[in-house]
């Protein structure tokens, strides 16, 4: 594992960003928030390169406001 500051500092924002989405997710029940909000607090620890890591947090954060479709 890189220990990079691009990989410590992607770490600790979307880990932030999804404590907040998990959080809100348990308040509202809705099953997708609180889904999106773990992946965010846990990809980083299987991601390896920071820019990866940036990568698909960028694509789970615009899943948290993206409509559900259905």
């Amino acid at each position: 594992m890189d220990f990079s500051p691009s990989t410590l500092f992607a770490g600790i924002v979307f880990g932030l960003i999804g404590l907040g989405a998990w959080r809100y997710g348990r308040k509202q029940q809705s099953a997708r928030h609180m889904l999106v909000g773990a992946a965010l607090i846990g990809f980083c620890y299987v991601v390896p390169d920071g820019w990866v890591q940036w990568l698909v947090g960028a694509v789970l954060v615009g899943l948290l406001f993206f409509p559900q479709v259905g």
